[in-house]
């Protein structure tokens, strides 16, 4: 034990050991540990403080002022920088139809509590957006019988909690709420309870039309089913023009990509439950990032029959011997430290009332282990406390409807000690989540994380539909004048940039404005980017990234003024109704709208007529009346305005095909003067 507390302090030399004083059953393994940089971003968030009406916007940015991602703009285990409720502009909820998808293990259960970060944040979500001016509808799932009386119970719970009026709906449709008559603006409404719903669960698409019939934009704010495919959370992402995650549902998945952060030695695993064999694949994440390994579940056993340990036959699932062997390579290769317990609380089978404490090497058989014995209390005790961050997840628990809790409660109360100190503790499922409640008032300290099932599926590294359907926000702010020599030019942007020809040919041509090209195709941006360092272009710039959901982010923190937005010959694929990725989303036309300077142009063409006029006709609906036809133009542009084509371009073009071409510009206010309108004109 003296070894392992001065390893795991020095981070240096970490083996693995069984820490008994029988001999070591593995070959003793040591190297030199060296230290990984995990290039994170540390979250400085705070606990949110209810105010009054008119007054919670004013906190949502400096409240949630976290953002944890790989410094490359990657994925982590699949998961995306995604738009969040924080990061979405305040002024579009007003007056739009929002669905917010909540959790119904937090906010229906017996009591909510605000001074509960995760109670607080499920409420913030819902007034916030009725603060905002939306019309919000609620949905979710919760275990009862289904009826009107049932939900219309729901609906005066909620109301009491937000102190708003939750109105209950027959049926689990929306679509007909502004002709319902008796209700006020101000209201809150309720859709009937999900649960049971045979299309919820298939993810329906024809379901999830119905569920988001006249919805514009919907929060996902139901953490506990991202692991899901749900017509609620993943299927009406289809439909919906905006969908984003709401404060519950940011400060959970901030919580859990946190888990990947190594920064913190030594890091260590308590891992409960059982069922080896299906998390078996977990380890390798843990392993790449902790020190230790502390098992007290039905696991242990598993471990110790893998390590040679005696196990009773009865308690060895052999099902999983191969992984449980796999774990102890993999945590023998990567310099973990295993820690298995050293002695059991037992009853006795015929007997119940008889307890008895058995050291794990002399488990007699007549006798179940039902918790941890003192002596491995105190050795997990005295190794818990020199650690800098602990992940505790799954129960201590070692029989069905076992009583005995006395090792879960004592570490429980270990784990609210070390985090009250500098040690950042993590608590996964809702036993554990529940044993800590008991131990303390304030939870400000200790990051709970309740559904358990949603951590192991990203431990395995496998992605989460529930958070790959939300949309996906750029996960930087950009230092535009390490970008561009002079940030204070007008911008011009090109969106689906592709090869880059189009935009680095402007750039030589006009020095007086910048070009920022947007594209998916990383390695076509790679090649774009070489092109901007070869030629040394000053004025140009490329970003790999979906502009879709990402142009308002991205371009709302450039310094001067965007001028002209192009979109050249975009895929018809993505055009499909049902391809919910194509480019031309209303989002994405709303924020060219709103970021475009007065008089700014808006430059569109295709060789697909179909695609051009689904383009003019998409812009003509969504851009607010801002936007007209340039000179009252009825017909297709005869030639490109630019005089510099794209590749795709010339090659339609030297093939006899026509271009179907078109320019709109910004409607400029009627007592404003702009000196871009001058500005854009010379572009053209």
């Amino acid at each position: 034990m003296a070894h392992l507390m001065k390893t795991l302090h020095e981070q240096v030399f970490l083996n693995i050991s069984c820490f008994y004083d029988s001999p070591k059953l593995l070959k003793h393994k040591s190297c030199s540990y060296v230290p990984k940089v995990a290039k994170f971003q540390k979250y400085n968030g705070a606990l949110l403080a209810m105010q009054g009406n008119g007054e919670l916007a004013s906190h949502v940015v400096n409240s949630f002022n976290h953002k944890i991602y790989i410094d490359n703009g990657g994925e982590l285990n699949g998961i995306p920088h995604i738009q969040t409720l924080r990061e979405f502009p305040r002024e579009e909820l007003f007056g739009k139809v929002v669905m917010v998808r909540f959790d119904s293990n937090i906010l229906l259960k017996q009591e909510c509590n605000q001074k509960n970060q995760s109670d607080f944040n499920a409420l913030f979500t819902i007034k916030y957006l009725h603060e905002a001016g939306a019309k919000v509808i609620l949905v979710s799932d919760w275990k009862t019988n289904t009826s009107e009386l049932r939900t219309k119970s729901v609906a005066d719970l909620l109301s009491e909690i937000l102190q708003i009026q939750v109105v209950p709906l027959q049926g689990v449709s929306c679509k007909k709420l502004s002709e319902i008559t008796g209700l006020k603006k101000e209201n809150i409404f309720l859709l009937e309870n999900l649960y049971n719903i045979k299309d919820e669960v298939a993810n329906c698409l024809k379901y999830a039309r119905e569920l988001s019939s006249g919805v514009d934009i919907f929060v996902n704010d139901s953490f506990s089913n991202s692991h899901k495919v749900l017509a609620s959370t993943v299927g009406v992402t289809r439909i919906c023009y905006a969908c984003v995650a709401g404060f519950h549902f940011e400060e959970k998945l901030r919580l859990m990509k946190n888990l990947a952060e190594a920064n913190k030695k030594p890091y260590v695993a308590i891992i409960g439950g059982g069922n080896l064999a299906k998390k078996a694949a977990s380890f390798r994440f843990l392993a790449s990032r902790c020190q230790g390994f502390v098992f007290v579940g039905m696991m242990s056993f598993q471990i110790m029959n893998a390590l040679g340990v005696p196990v009773p036959i009865d308690l060895v699932v052999r099902k999983a011997f191969s992984e449980a062997q796999d774990i102890v390579r993999l945590a023998r290769d990567n310099n973990v430290t295993i820690l298995y317990p050293k002695d059991f609380l037992c009853r006795n089978k015929t007997d119940p009332k008889q307890l008895h404490v058995f050291p794990s090497r002399g488990l007699l058989d007549g006798w179940m282990p039902v918790d941890l014995g003192p002596a491995t209390l105190d050795e997990i005790g005295s190794m818990l406390t020199i650690c800098k961050k602990i992940i505790w997840i799954g129960p201590v628990k070692f029989a069905d409807r076992s009583e005995h809790t006395n090792g879960a409660s004592k570490l429980a109360k270990v784990l609210v000690k070390l985090s009250q100190g500098n040690c950042e503790t993590t608590v996964v499922g809702t036993t554990a989540c529940q044993l800590v409640r008991q131990e303390t008032s304030s939870l400000s300290t200790i990051n709970m994380v309740e559904n358990a099932s949603v951590v192991w599926e990203f431990l395995k590294g496998r992605k989460l539909p529930g958070v790959l359907a939300l949309d996906r926000a750029y996960p930087f702010k950009i230092n535009w004048n390490n970008v561009y020599s002079d940030a204070t030019q007008s911008l011009v942007v090109d969106i689906g940039s592709g090869n880059g020809l189009f935009l680095l040919e402007m750039a030589k041509r006009r020095k007086d404005l910048n070009f920022l090209g947007l594209e998916m195709n990383e390695k076509l941006v790679l090649r774009c980017l070489d092109s901007i360092q070869q030629f040394d272009i000053k004025n140009g710039h490329f970003i790999a990234t979906n502009a879709t959901s990402t142009f308002r982010s991205i371009v709302s923190s450039y310094p001067g003024e965007l001028v002209l937005v192009s979109i050249q010959c975009p895929n018809p694929d993505f055009n499909k109704p049902e391809h919910r990725w194509r480019m031309l989303q209303r989002s994405l036309i709303e924020a060219v709208v709103d970021l475009l300077a007065s008089g700014g142009k808006v430059f569109l063409q295709s060789d697909v007529e179909e695609v051009a006029i689904r383009m003019k006709e998409q812009f003509l609906r969504y851009c607010k009346g801002k936007l007209v036809l340039e000179n009252g133009q009825t017909d297709w542009l005869d030639e490109n305005p630019f005089g510099i084509r794209s590749d795709w371009e010339k090659h339609v073009l030297e093939r006899g095909a026509p271009m179907y071409r078109m320019m709109f510009s910004k409607l400029s206010e009627i007592s404003e003067v702009s000196c871009s309108n001058d500005v854009v004109q010379k572009v053209v």
